[in-house]
């Protein structure tokens, strides 16, 4: 038996990590030397100590890296993201601007976002939610609209989605992504709870980020808590651009080749969105992205 092998990244705590190997066993390692920087989702190589132990050699090239950053730092916490999964509610109302950040986060990473429209048996807000999805959808993201609650309804209408990927979760308190997450993997929150006993973690049990195989290994999942904190202050100006796929035709028609598309005269984007064909709250969304980056640079520069 050799003693090195390739695995999955499944959980992280602090300095140790949960690693699946490719019979599913799962070993807890340690990084070698002080520099921790692998996460949930990484492919990694590992030195075997023993049975259930190994420490982290490498790790292996990603398809992509979520991060989410707040004021204070930016922090690595997913990564070979195939797609983003976003629940939000018909109540309590789902913010706009979250959504619009969590959008550009997929997109300036080449994820594909799919939104999950819960609880549609509140008929009373069912207008207004669909309405304030509309531009979005008009950019081409996909809605599934389901009830949470509703078994029948999630296996067919979601769990398609779902084969063959792995998918990133993400949901505002208050939306439902508990009651998906069980419903689509019976036994995650009982896994979560062994899990942080497992590892002495006690009663924090939905603080880490964690990836759950679906039932049969159809799909992967990864579950994250604390959406609030999807910041994007880590990303340069092209990739902010890069998370409004509807500016790409625009771009073009800019008299600057660094136009910020802000107020620069002759600029194409600009020009679009008085024409209407560009919503005008992504844009704003947009412009508020630049400011936030602007100031986080100013104040961590100056």
């Amino acid at each position: 038996m050799t003693d090195r092998a390739t695995g999955r990244v499944i959980a992280a705590h602090g300095r140790h990590y949960s690693v699946e190997l490719g019979d599913g066993t799962v070993l807890r390692c340690f990084p070698r030397g002080k520099k921790t920087d692998a996460t949930v989702g990484d492919q990694v190589e590992i030195l075997l100590q023993g049975a259930h132990e190994g420490s982290l050699e490498r790790i292996l090239p990603r398809k992509n890296l979520l991060y989410r950053s707040d004021e204070a730092r930016s922090k690595q916490f997913a990564a070979n993201v195939d797609q983003l999964l976003i629940v939000v509610a018909v109540v309590p109302p789902f913010s706009e601007d979250l959504l619009g950040r969590a959008l550009a986060g997929a997109w300036s990473a080449d994820i594909s976002p799919v939104v999950v429209l819960n609880k549609v048996d509140l008929v009373d807000g069912l207008a207004q939610a669909r309405a304030s999805l509309a531009p979005i959808i008009r950019l081409g993201v996909r809605v599934i609209e389901l009830c949470a609650r509703d078994e029948r309804q999630v296996h067919e209408r979601l769990l398609p989605l779902l084969a063959g990927k792995t998918s990133l979760l993400l949901g505002q308190s208050a939306m439902g992504k508990s009651t998906l997450l069980n419903m689509l993997i019976p036994d995650a929150l009982a896994a979560t709870r062994e899990h942080s006993v497992a590892l002495g973690a006690g009663r924090h049990t939905t603080t880490s980020t964690r990836l759950y195989h679906l039932p049969g290994k159809v799909g992967d999942l990864i579950d994250s808590p604390g959406f609030q904190a999807f910041g994007l202050l880590h990303l340069t100006l092209d990739e902010i651009q890069h998370g409004f796929p509807e500016f790409q035709a625009h771009i073009e028609q800019c008299r600057f080749y660094n136009c910020s598309h802000q107020h620069e005269p002759g600029c194409g984007i600009l020009a679009a969105l008085a024409r209407g064909e560009i919503d005008a709250a992504r844009h704003a969304l947009y412009v508020r992205l630049l400011h936030a980056r602007q100031a986080h640079a100013s104040n961590h520069h100056g």
